[in-house]
């Protein structure tokens, strides 16, 4: 189920199985001046972002066919698709459920029952944020062998592209931009998801290890600061990798 929308609106895909719903979120954002696609399982949700490439979509976890969170995975493998910010809207609501949305990829997560206001406040700092980019930041930030174009959107270790989320790409160039300075948790909060936005500070962490995980052999060049937060840069590879020594050299007989 689609229907074609004005291009000139922002253009949010709303996929849950729950028609009441789509009706009530899809009625309120067309409130707000967006426009809007739908989607009743995971399957359809993925077929109409591939042929209609919204600009965010707001995505159920539990779903017949395909769930939020297979949807997600796939999304966020798409080339295509990969930077598009995902909300994702559920009933589940531990920590670890949170954490769980975030570290396959998603940008932000919204328990059930919540405030429609809420919801709307959310879509549109998704969309801010996928759209800003202080004027000041070089168009290009090198790190080692990690590059990062901001224009394009793109980063890569080595020459090899590497698909990174929003969340992670606004992450890996905040830190770059700081040129080794540590930057909070709270500071990367704000740069990478938003501020304001009701997120733990692990949620960062969870961010972080996934963006390691797909830097490879230069994951190195991102160290933690216990206790405060994250820094990148070659005084930072450098404390890590004597640190790294001395412990090597205390474990020998």
């Amino acid at each position: 189920m689609t229907e074609r929308v004005d291009s000139e609106k922002p253009r949010v895909l709303v996929v849950d199985d729950e028609a009441d719903l789509v009706d009530l979120v899809t009625f309120n954002l067309e409130k707000h001046g967006f426009s809007t696609l739908r989607a009743a399982d995971g399957r359809q949700g993925l077929s109409v972002a591939r042929a209609e490439r919204p600009d965010l979509a707001i995505v159920d976890v539990m779903m017949p066919e395909m769930d939020g969170i297979e949807l997600v995975q796939r999304l966020k493998g798409d080339p295509k698709l990969s930077s598009m910010p995902i909300l994702m809207l559920t009933a589940k609501t531990a920590e670890q459920d949170e954490l769980a949305a975030l570290s396959i990829g998603a940008e932000d997560y919204v328990a059930k029952p919540f405030s429609m206001r809420i919801l709307i406040a959310r879509v549109e700092s998704l969309l801010r944020r996928s759209q800003d980019r202080p004027s000041e930041t070089p168009d290009e930030l090198t790190l080692g062998e990690i590059k990062v174009n901001l224009d394009r959107h793109e980063a890569s270790v080595a020459g090899t592209p590497i698909q990174l989320t929003r969340t992670e790409f606004r992450i890996l160039a905040a830190l770059l931009a700081a040129e080794g300075r540590v930057l909070s948790r709270a500071t990367l909060i704000g740069k990478a998801i938003g501020v304001g936005v009701a997120v733990t500070k692990r949620t960062i962490d969870v961010h972080v290890t996934s963006l390691r995980r797909k830097l490879g052999d230069q994951s190195y060049l991102i160290e933690t600061v216990r206790g405060v937060g994250y820094r990148a840069g070659e005084a930072a590879s450098e404390e890590s990798a004597s640190r790294q020594q001395a412990e090597n050299s205390n474990k020998c007989p």
